[in-house]
C-alpha cells in the first residue's frame, strides 16, 4: 500500500542558500531508490520558514529502507547541523482501508 510521508522543517531565510544544493542531492538520490513514487516542497504562506516535503513510496519498507540508508543519512545529518535540529518525519497511509 503507498504510503506519504510528511518532513517537516524549520529554515530560518540565512540558512536557505546552503540548504538547496543538499535538498537537491537528497532528492536526485530519492528518485533512484526502489519504491519512490513522487515527491514535492512546499513553503507555508503564513510562516515562511517553514517548509513540508510530500513524499509518495510504494510501501512503508521502502521508505524505511531509504531513511535508514548510510547516503541519505550523511546528507541529512548535514542538514540538522545547519539548522540546529531535528528534521520531523511523519508516515501516513490511505484512511478507511481495511
Amino acid at each position: 500500500m503507498a504510503v506519504k510521508i510528511l518532513i517537516k522543517r524549520k529554515i530560518p531565510a540565512d540558512k536557505a542558500r546552503p540548504m538547496i544544493p543538499l535538498f537537491r542531492k537528497m532528492r536526485a538520490m530519492a528518485t533512484n531508490q526502489p519504491g519512490y513514487i513522487s515527491g514535492e516542497t512546499l513553503k507555508r504562506l503564513d510562516s515562511p520558514d517553514e517548509f513540508i516535503v510530500i513524499s509518495t513510496w510504494n510501501s512503508s519498507d521502502d521508505w524505511n529502507n531509504w531513511l535508514e540508508s548510510a547516503d541519505r543519512k550523511k546528507i541529512q545529518n548535514e542538514v540538522d547541523q545547519l539548522l540546529g535540529g531535528d528534521t520531523v518525519y511523519e508516515i501516513y497511509h490511505y484512511g478507511f482501508t481495511e
